[in-house]
């Protein structure tokens, strides 16, 4: 374990947070799950296309020059010998579940950030051995799991703090940040560098002048809430200077999910049938956690890519929001992406390289839909009766139960046809990390790796 703390006593006066943050994470599960993989370049793309790009790369690609987000073109270009893997979701929230009871035998987890980011509040007779307590991790994870598995650690007297200290010593590093030691000790860091600065705050930031660490250091908490546009600029301010400011719980605002469509999935037919399974999927994840919807908004995104398998400056996008009074049912939302994909067919110029469908405004499955909207109709969204929509939703309900009881593939509205890349409503995100009721396949096995064929 790389570390870049001293031993004296008054370097712990700080230790008041625990960040873990684990290296390469889905090329590094893939490499833990195959032996043969370990040492290797390893990309893990999202579907087995040779048109796609790598969201994860091990470290060993990252040692010779290689981006997180890179082509499976580029990279072969740069590293000839790289080797592709398709993403196995499930796989890793396996592991990760796994990777949580190790780390909670160390030292209680106080919030999951993501699949391999996570916080811990540190007592005070826990700061007063905690280059210790990090060694015990992780010995733990590399006890349990094996060498290839690791993770960076940052301390520091707030969660930002200690996230930057575990970012500045990938891989498998320990990290003690000292507020008394700002902003020396960051100010090598560029903006964007920083969680929460992205390229649009950036451009805020420079556009005032603000171009280094120091600079951003010098500013007062109401000068970063002006440059921020709300409270954010304030949290961050605190905690940068070491403040604690305590988060407000997330409020659940959507549900909703995006695919990548590889070349022959881009024409018209079939866009709508990922949109269309995409939908469903969002209306199952609504109903089990008890909310009703009232807007849908469906995107297309163009698909091409500039230097570094990002989608390039002025790709192509078509959007198209839809409000609606308050509907759980798959035949109502299905009805409703139809409506969509309508508006569609007459606007969309483009071949477009990935799908979204989100439905949000949610309001409480049981809320009295007179008190919220006013006189109740007598018919639902569809213009069908009341009665018909409960029916709707009776139905919705049934098939519900028949797959928890029997499969996810046991009952589907229409036919089920395979998406490229498959895990449909499964895929992870940061923030989100799918429930095991979220996989609507059958699960892998944790060695069966799935070797990109193009």
């Amino acid at each position: 374990m790389s570390d870049s703390v001293s031993s004296a006593p008054d370097n712990l006066a700080d230790a008041k947070r625990l960040y873990l943050d684990f290296d390469s994470f889905f090329a590094s599960a893939e490499q833990h799950f195959n032996p043969d993989l370990r040492g290797k370049p390893v990309g893990v793309v999202p579907l087995d296309s040779p048109h796609t790009g790598c969201i994860a790369i091990s470290r060993e690609a990252k040692a010779r020059g290689l981006k997180s987000n890179v082509s499976i073109k580029e990279a072969r270009q740069t590293v000839p010998d790289m080797i592709f893997v398709v993403a196995r979701p499930d796989a890793y929230v396996r592991l990760h579940h796994r990777i949580l009871k190790v780390i909670e035998a160390c030292l209680p987890i106080a919030k999951v950030r993501s699949i391999d980011e996570l916080v811990c509040h540190l007592l005070p007779s826990q700061s007063e051995t905690v280059i210790a307590l990090a060694g015990r991790i992780k010995r733990a994870l590399a006890d349990e799991f094996s060498s290839g598995l690791t993770c960076s650690i940052g301390v520091a007297s707030t969660e930002l703090l200690a996230k930057i200290g575990a970012e500045l010593t990938k891989p498998d590093g320990f990290n003690l940040l000292r507020t008394q030691n700002l902003p020396g000790q960051l100010e090598h860091l560029k903006l964007t560098k920083l969680p929460g600065v992205s390229d649009g705050i950036e451009a805020r930031l420079l556009a005032a002048g603000i171009r280094s660490f120091p600079d951003l250091w010098a500013l007062d908490r109401k000068h970063l809430r002006a440059l921020w546009g709300n409270v954010e600029g304030e949290r961050f301010w605190n905690g940068l200077h070491g403040e604690h400011m305590e988060r407000p719980e997330t409020v659940k605002r959507m549900f909703g999910h995006s695919r990548m469509l590889p070349m022959d999935w881009r024409t018209p037919e079939k866009v709508h049938e990922c949109a269309r399974q995409l939908a469903l999927s969002a209306g199952r994840r609504l109903r089990r956690a008890g909310f009703r919807a009232t807007k849908m908004t469906v995107g297309l995104r163009e698909g091409r890519y500039s230097t570094g398998g990002r989608s390039a400056k002025g790709a192509k996008r078509w959007v198209r929001e839809l409000v609606f009074e308050p509907a759980r049912d798959d035949h109502t939302l299905l009805e409703i992406l139809s409506e969509a994909m309508t508006h569609c067919a007459r606007e969309w110029r483009f071949k477009p390289r990935s799908v979204s469908v989100m439905v949000h405004g949610l309001v409480a499955e049981d809320a009295a839909q007179g008190d919220l909207f006013g006189p109740a109709s007598s018919t639902s969204v569809s213009g069908r009766p009341r009665v018909s929509q409960a029916k709707r939703e009776k139905l919705s309900d049934t098939l519900d139960l028949l797959r928890a009881a029997h499969g996810p593939a046991a009952a589907t509205i229409g036919p089920k046809v395979e998406l490229p890349g498959g895990y449909l409503g499964a895929k992870i995100a940061f923030g989100r990390i799918p429930d095991l009721a979220d996989f609507s396949e059958a699960q892998t096995e944790d060695g069966a790796t799935h070797f990109c064929s193009a």
